[in-house]
């Protein structure tokens, strides 16, 4: 039994995981660890090879994703997470017609054919609006772990005005709302509502379709998921480890290129040199090319 290897190593965390000859997940372990971080690669790698009870020569193929899809040693070939996140999810929710893909530092829609692969994709990385930094300000703001953001939002009853979308100025508008002893559950409900609004502006631009299937770390939130499918009208459904859908596409890739000679699929245009991304926590929210007017930072990329 040949044993296959996807790492994604995205801004926030790291994510691993092993598959067999089947396309089956074998292992998985998901580092949280910093920016970008190598020592989180590493330990993600050596966790889930733990986990599978192999060596790391003795895997067949390695693919890496994320946004330091480049730093992976040892991986054959690197794929962007547009086409990893659609080839995982795919594979993990057969039928998927929209993928939304909610990291630390960006957010993405991506409309998928009936063959699982990536038909069109609209991304938001220069711009920390609706992304996992914004619930983490969120949560900063009205002090609460941000493990128990999505549980407290979900028990909001009033639907405050959050006018601004823009990390840098939301959280003084928090802090407003709480100067105003307003209940912190209706200030949450309200935050989660008026971010999933904003990901209705990026689902705008490909499409909606469904069945509609919602990734990454932000799918741990009930309420993400609660007023996301409010605002698309259709249900939101989340895989049973949302996380880790793009290095499991990355590892059916690896294993599909391997069985094959050459890669399975054509990986989509590199939004890295064509969009050069933002860090959003670096410089305290500040956000490059922004002056704090929150404007359309989404980009549709058509595939094919």
């Amino acid at each position: 039994m040949s044993h296959y290897l996807g790492v994604d190593l995205g801004s926030t965390t790291a994510k691993a995981v092993v598959v067999d000859d089947e396309g089956a997940i074998v292992s998985s372990a998901t580092i949280a660890m910093g920016a970008v971080s190598r020592a989180g690669m590493e330990a993600a790698v050596a966790r889930a090879l733990e986990r599978a009870g192999i060596e790391r020569d003795a895997l067949a193929g390695t693919v890496s994703t994320g946004y330091g899809r480049r730093l992976v040693p040892g991986a054959q070939k690197s794929f962007t997470e547009i086409t990893c996140h659609a080839r995982g999810t795919a594979a993990m929710v057969p039928g998927v017609r929209l993928v939304i893909d909610i990291g630390g530092q960006d957010s993405k829609a991506i409309t998928v054919d009936a063959d699982g692969l990536v038909d069109e994709f609209a991304m938001n990385d220069r711009c920390a609006s609706g992304t996992g930094r914004f619930y983490e300000v969120l949560a900063r703001a009205i002090e609460v772990d941000l493990s128990d953001l999505g549980e407290l939002a979900m028990r909001g009853t009033q639907d405050l005005e959050v006018s601004s979308m823009c990390a840098t100025f939301a959280e003084t508008e928090i802090v407003s709302l709480l100067a105003q002893d307003l209940p912190i559950a209706d200030i949450a409900a309200s935050v989660h509502r008026a971010i999933a609004a904003r990901t209705l502006a990026l689902v705008a631009q490909v499409g909606r379709h469904t069945p509609v299937v919602l990734t990454g770390g932000v799918a741990k939130n009930p309420a993400a998921v609660h007023f996301l499918s409010r605002a698309l009208g259709a249900e939101v459904q989340v895989p049973s480890e949302p996380q880790i859908t793009g290095a499991y596409g990355a590892a059916l890739i690896a294993r599909d290129a391997t069985r094959r000679g050459r890669a399975p699929v054509d990986d989509v245009a590199d939004a890295d040199h064509l969009f050069p991304r933002t860090d959003h926590g670096a410089h305290g929210h500040s956000c490059a090319g922004c002056d704090g007017t929150l404007v359309d930072l989404g980009r549709t990329i058509p595939v094919r």
